[in-house]
């Protein structure tokens, strides 16, 4: 195989662009992997947070936006990103500065945001690699099939291969994979969601009005408590992550200066605005008390506290809605709805990995990683020795997230939601140095905006991090993890990066006199 370090190839228009950062969003992955941990939310008090679900997604979507918006307002600045996304603004807008005392801080800073932008794409793949493996087992459940541990460390095994396989053929290749994977999810959820509606407006099932869990639907769009909504926010901010995603494809997009802005907000449109807000609208419109489960102690609970319990609330909806709708064949509706999740999770596997190894790439090309990192394809022109790194990395996560149980996973995903917040924090401060006195400025969308992206991202991180100390047991066992995690993570880096800018020679902050243009 031969090897190469030039150029990408530039083949993706607006819709590849857009497609592959819908697929690392995944509401159809989502909604079935996370209603259970939205309806089991409780404040500090223990009192639940689940009527303030839908309300908790508008209120991360307005993060979110503040933050896409920043995040396109620097790609059409610097539309010459390439993979760095990021990575390549971070330094861009110091460099960018007249002042020699601020272009001072270009290599710092962008090694803070790689050091993030690392912390997320490089662990949340593997996250999603044991979510497969966990989903499977469940699906072979439904058959009577029991799959031991061993057999589950498999699946993530081969799954991260899978996903590997996929991402080292090239982008053209992911994007005609995200494009059916979007178009199977968004299809199913909303026959799901439609269903839902129906289910509670016909009344096939003779509820009593008492018998639904939200009242009506404006019990469902009107917060019921801020306190809840900003809990609910928490976790629904989550499920929203990935848009930035396309910023990184800036060097194989056939116009990124007008198609990367355009797909970051697109892509958050469609699967945030559209897809989360009709589909959890349905479920939680549909939800009622005859909805039940078995809790741990033998009682049997309904309704919300039934969606707590269960391992899949929105599968033992759909069984409910296939078997009212469907002609009784509540369970194969299930079981098409648990396929196109599983679809789901492939494309968010694969935008993320696609993600995570074009950054390396670019901090390859820049010396600030090995240079192996920056080895392309011969054949596809993709960069084949990071998807390597990034399979095997990611079915060690993976197969620890199987085997350590949920207290591991969650200290697994809370570690790269740490790095994401930050990267989105940073993002939005850049956004201000980007901007400031240059032609074109705006008051509106490059200060009052990034900065209440900063102030938001700040808060959530630390209501997520603060709330799981506070709540104890395993929830506070799983935080620590995934600070120790994010320090391990720190130590390694920065390590690294004194190390090779001693051998190179080069400045981590250079001197001001140094920055100074030689005539």
């Amino acid at each position: 195989m031969a090897q190469q370090t030039g150029g990408m190839k530039k083949t993706l228009g607006l819709t590849g662009v857009t497609v592959n950062a819908m697929a690392l969003i995944a509401p159809g992955a989502f909604l079935w992997l996370t209603f259970q941990l939205q309806a089991a939310n409780t404040d500090a008090s223990g009192a639940s947070t689940a009527p303030d679900m839908w309300t908790g997604i508008v209120a991360a979507l307005i993060v979110a936006f503040l933050t896409a918006i920043s995040f396109a307002e620097l790609a059409r600045r610097y539309p010459d990103a390439g993979t760095g996304s990021a990575y390549y603004f971070a330094e861009k807008a110091f460099l960018d500065r007249k002042e020699p005392s601020h272009r001072r801080w270009a290599r710092i800073a962008k090694f803070i945001t790689g050091w993030a932008a690392h912390l997320f794409y490089w662990v949340y793949p593997g996250v999603m690699v044991a979510f497969m493996a966990t989903l499977l087992t469940y699906i072979a459940g439904q058959f009577g099939i029991t799959i031991p541990p061993l057999g589950q460390v498999a699946l993530a095994l081969v799954f991260a291969a899978l996903v590997g396989f996929i991402a080292v053929r090239g982008i053209s290749g992911s994007t005609t994979a995200s494009i059916v994977i979007n178009v199977i999810q968004i299809i199913t959820l909303v026959i799901f969601s439609i269903l839902a509606i129906l289910f509670r407006v016909q009344n096939p099932a003779a509820v009593p009005a008492s018998g639904w869990v939200q009242s009506n639907a404006a019990s469902i769009v009107i917060p019921h408590s801020l306190t809840s909504m900003l809990f609910q926010s928490t976790i629904a901010i989550l499920i929203l992550v990935g848009f930035e995603s396309a910023t990184a494809l800036g060097a194989e997009a056939k116009n990124p200066k007008r198609d990367v802005p355009r797909g970051v907000l697109l892509s958050l449109v469609i699967q945030g605005l559209f897809c989360y807000l009709l589909e959890y609208f349905a479920a939680n419109y549909a939800l009622s008390n005859t909805l039940t489960a078995v809790a741990a102690d033998g009682s049997t609970v309904t309704g919300m506290a039934a969606a707590a319990t269960s391992s899949a609330p929105i599968g033992d909806m759909a069984i409910q809605l296939g078997n009212a709708f469907l002609g009784g064949n509540g369970f194969a509706f299930m079981l098409i709805l648990a396929a196109s999740v599983a679809i789901a999770v492939l494309g968010t596997t694969l935008a993320a990995m696609n993600t995570g190894v074009r950054i390396s790439f670019a901090m390859a090309q820049d010396r600030e990683m090995p240079d192996i990192m920056g080895l392309l394809h011969g054949k596809y022109a993709t960069p084949y020795f990071g998807v390597v790194v990034m399979v095997i990395v990611s079915a060690i996560i993976g197969a620890v997230g199987v085997l350590g149980g949920v207290t591991t996973l969650t200290g697994i995903t809370l570690a790269s939601n740490l790095g994401t917040f930050v990267l989105y924090a940073l993002i939005c401060g850049l956004t201000v140095v980007a901007f400031a006195g240059t032609h074109g400025f705006s008051r509106f969308k490059h200060v009052i905006i990034p900065v209440l992206g900063v102030i938001l991202n700040v808060l959530l991180v630390v209501t997520i991090f603060g709330m799981g100390i506070v709540t104890g047991g395993s929830t506070a066992t799983a935080t620590y993890l995934a600070l120790i995690i994010s320090a391990v993570w720190l130590i390694v880096s920065g390590a690294y990066f004194v190390i090779s800018s001693r051998r190179s020679g080069r400045a981590i902050v250079p001197s001001t006199a140094a920055m100074v243009p030689q005539k």
